[in-house]
C-alpha cells in the first residue's frame, strides 16, 4: 500500500483529503505544518505528500526546499493544494520540486486525476 502526508493546518481539509485517499488506497499520515511533516518524512519517507502552502511553523514552501534536500527527499511525489492560484505561485512550486497543484476547494475527482497524473493511481 503506498503512503501519503497529508500535510495542512485544517483539520478539515485533512479529514476530507484522508477520507479521498484512503478509497484510493492509500495509508495516510498527517501533519499540521511544514516543521510536523519535515519529522515525520525524517522518521518514514512518503510516497506521496498532499501539501498547503500557508501554514504557520514552516509553510509549504520552505518544508519542500527543505525536504527535497534530505536523504530520499527527491523520491516523495508532492501535490500542492492551496487557495494561492496566481502563475507565479505555482512555476515557484514547480521550480521547487512540486509534482503538481491543485486548487482549494478539491473533490475526489480532481485528487484522483492529479495522483494519476504523478503516477501514485
Amino acid at each position: 500500500m503506498k503512503s501519503c502526508l497529508v500535510v495542512d493546518d485544517s483539520s478539515v481539509i485533512r479529514k476530507v483529503a484522508r477520507r479521498i485517499l484512503e478509497d484510493l488506497a492509500f495509508a495516510i499520515s498527517e501533519a499540521e505544518d511544514g516543521k510536523q511533516a519535515l519529522d515525520a518524512c525524517r522518521k518514514q519517507m512518503p510516497d506521496a505528500i498532499l501539501l498547503d502552502w500557508n501554514m504557520p511553523v514552516m509553510d509549504g514552501f520552505e518544508f519542500l526546499n527543505q525536504l527535497r534536500k534530505e536523504p530520499g527527499g527527491q523520491s516523495p511525489k508532492v501535490v500542492f493544494c492551496t487557495t494561492e492560484n496566481d502563475v507565479s505561485h505555482i512555476a515557484r512550486a514547480m521550480r521547487a520540486g512540486a509534482n503538481e497543484y491543485i486548487m482549494k476547494p478539491f473533490d475526489r475527482e480532481i485528487v484522483e486525476a492529479k495522483f494519476s497524473e504523478v503516477g501514485l493511481v
